[in-house]
């Protein structure tokens, strides 16, 4: 499982600009199943987005086709981390460590 880590490196004025394509982006993501929550930071300097199923390079490909990242308005922070245990609701992401 993911932690993706998103902080705007433009003013917001430039992130509001290219929301819309970026809210479409994620929908398409959700829709693949590599997405299984996301949303803004507060105070509102980026975003966060949880994503499972998918390998390091699979992630690393698909933050490349964000459009804040197209029009170079945030930086990403990619998390990798193993969802050993988990709330009831998401045992379906529950993750064995490695042997």
């Amino acid at each position: 499982m993911f932690v993706l880590e998103l902080t705007y490196t433009a003013p917001l004025e430039r992130v509001e600009a290219v929301l819309e394509e970026h809210v479409a982006w994620l929908q398409q993501e959700y829709a693949a199943g590599h997405f299984i929550a996301a949303g803004r930071k507060v105070p509102r300097d980026g975003g966060v987005i949880l994503a499972a199923g998918v390998d390091r390079a699979t992630v690393e490909e698909i933050v490349a086709r964000d459009p804040f990242v197209l029009a170079g308005v945030c930086a990403y922070r990619i998390t990798e981390f193993v969802a050993t245990t988990t709330a009831p609701a998401l045992e379906a992401y529950r993750e064995q460590l490695p042997t």
